[in-house]
């Protein structure tokens, strides 16, 4: 049988650190839209990768990620005020690209869609004028 303690203690920690970040992290370089998409917690609970969504460009992102690195005792601290754990968990924190690969993907089909659409229309504009041409002659 699969050990599922892991999985259920890295949900309990995203739910804490999500509410830490958005309501005693005071630090303005962290935007009101961060969000912690997940947490993936080693099979003896003494690692946890957090994954962090940040809405913004390039540089608000690394802002925040810094702010959050710098915050990292503090969240930890808070985390297990929270939850009753044998160890206090390190935490690693990584910047969850997911949503900015899913705008990119949404916009690089949208460019394709139109891009096929112009073909599309160029072709049967061409059809249509030899279909002219030969009615012609």
């Amino acid at each position: 049988m699969k050990n599922r303690r892991p999985e259920i203690v890295g949900d309990e920690i995203q739910k804490i650190i999500s509410t830490i970040i958005s309501t005693k992290l005071k630090d303005p370089r962290v935007p009101l839209l961060t969000s912690v998409t997940s947490v993936k917690m080693s099979r003896d609970l003494s690692h946890a990768t957090v994954f962090i969504s940040v809405y913004g460009d390039e540089k608000t992102q690394k802002e925040a990620m810094e702010a959050i690195e710098h915050a990292k005792g503090f969240i930890r601290y808070e985390t297990v005020q929270e939850i009753n754990l044998r160890v206090a968990p390190e935490f690693s924190f990584k910047l969850d690209n997911t949503l900015n690969d899913a705008l990119r993907m949404e916009a690089l089909i949208e460019k394709t869609i139109k891009e096929d659409e112009a073909r599309r229309l160029a072709r049967e504009e061409r059809e249509g004028k030899s279909d002219d041409s030969q009615a012609e002659e």
